[in-house]
């Protein structure tokens, strides 16, 4: 398995674990303990703790990326090009799981600034792959 390949797999892993593992078992446990209807909950956790709230954005996040960004890895997997995107591919995955674990910690706004320079990291190297495998030809 290439490096592209292995990111992409562990950015879609991350953003299930977020929904599946971290927002559904909660959601469920507010249900099983009757503090929350199971027709209550609303899609971006409105009427629930801040917590849940900034979870289900996290989570949001991800999947709003996830076409762009793991398009440019399925392009450079397809293409036989993931030298392209191998070598800053941990460097995005490292930089999208700093993002999400900053937004579930906090809104201060220290930890927003932050949250938006790993973004930032992640909008450089989605350029960079952008424009790598768009001009330069493979030798």
């Amino acid at each position: 398995m290439t490096t592209s390949a292995l990111v992409l797999t562990l950015f879609i892993a991350w953003t299930l674990l977020l929904l599946l593992l971290v927002m559904e078992v909660l959601r469920s446990q507010l249900v099983a303990t009757g503090r929350v209807q199971p027709n209550a909950f609303r899609p971006d956790n409105g009427n629930l703790s801040p917590f849940m709230q900034r979870l289900a954005r996290a989570h949001a996040n991800c999947v709003e990326s996830l076409p762009v960004f793991g398009g440019l890895l399925v392009v450079a997997l397809l293409t036989q090009r993931s030298g392209v995107t191998d070598p800053l591919a941990p460097w995005f995955m490292a930089a999208r799981l700093a993002q999400s674990t900053i937004h579930l910690v906090s809104l201060s706004a220290a930890a927003v600034t932050a949250r938006f320079a790993f973004f930032a990291v992640q909008l450089a190297i989605g350029a960079w792959w952008t424009w790598s495998l768009l001009v330069f030809t493979r030798a």
